[in-house]
């Protein structure tokens, strides 16, 4: 994480001075720190002065973002994520943000509208189909998340997270093949707590 963001910062901080990016290095850093504690309001209160004189930072919008998105605080997590999206309006990143604040609110048509959006752009987006798939399984529209699960496991497999979206699917549609998908998962993924709950 600290080396993405890190190539992140040497982006956005092109046109800043060295000593500017030696204090903004530090600040990202210990607010990585405090994300790796679980303290996500100070990972915030870090950032704070730099998003005063910065407000317009990509980088730092999405940071925030992520940071209450993290710390449940959605409705602050979306307004960032869409001051990035305005920022740059061609970044993935700040719509799949937005994308997993609706599939944890419940709001499962605005993750499905967002996930066809960048879908049009990157048709086999791995997270964007994943959460695509699991906004239409909360929606019981089966045949549709199927069929996009079926084209993300012609492309990988062996991806635990595909079989397992095909799995909640085939358990709502009562699908005869379902015990033999299990046992597939386990020989991919033998401690699997949810298959082995299936299959207690």
């Amino acid at each position: 994480m600290k080396k993405i963001f890190f190539l992140l910062i040497t982006f956005v901080c092109i046109s800043f001075s060295a000593d500017n990016f030696e204090d903004i290095k530090k600040q990202y850093f210990k607010s990585y720190d405090y994300e790796q504690m679980g303290k996500y309001s100070e990972a915030i209160k870090v950032l704070a002065p730099l998003y005063s004189k910065y407000p317009k930072g990509y980088t730092l919008n999405l940071r925030f973002g992520w940071l209450f998105y993290l710390n449940k605080n959605y409705n602050d997590a979306i307004n960032y994520y869409k001051k990035a999206s305005i920022i740059n309006n061609y970044a993935l990143d700040p719509k799949l943000g937005l994308i997993r604040i609706y599939l944890d609110t419940y709001s499962y048509t605005k993750a499905e509208t967002i996930s066809y959006e960048i879908l049009k752009i990157d048709f086999y987006n791995y997270y964007a189909n994943l959460y695509l798939i699991k906004a239409l399984i909360f929606q019981n529209k089966l045949d549709t998340a199927k069929k996009i699960t079926l084209k993300m496991l012609a492309l990988y497999p062996t991806d635990i997270l595909f079989l397992e979206q095909l799995a909640f699917i085939y358990e709502k549609q009562n699908n005869k093949y379902l015990q033999e998908l299990y046992k597939n998962i386990l020989i991919l993924d033998p401690n699997n707590v949810y298959v082995r709950n299936k299959l207690k």
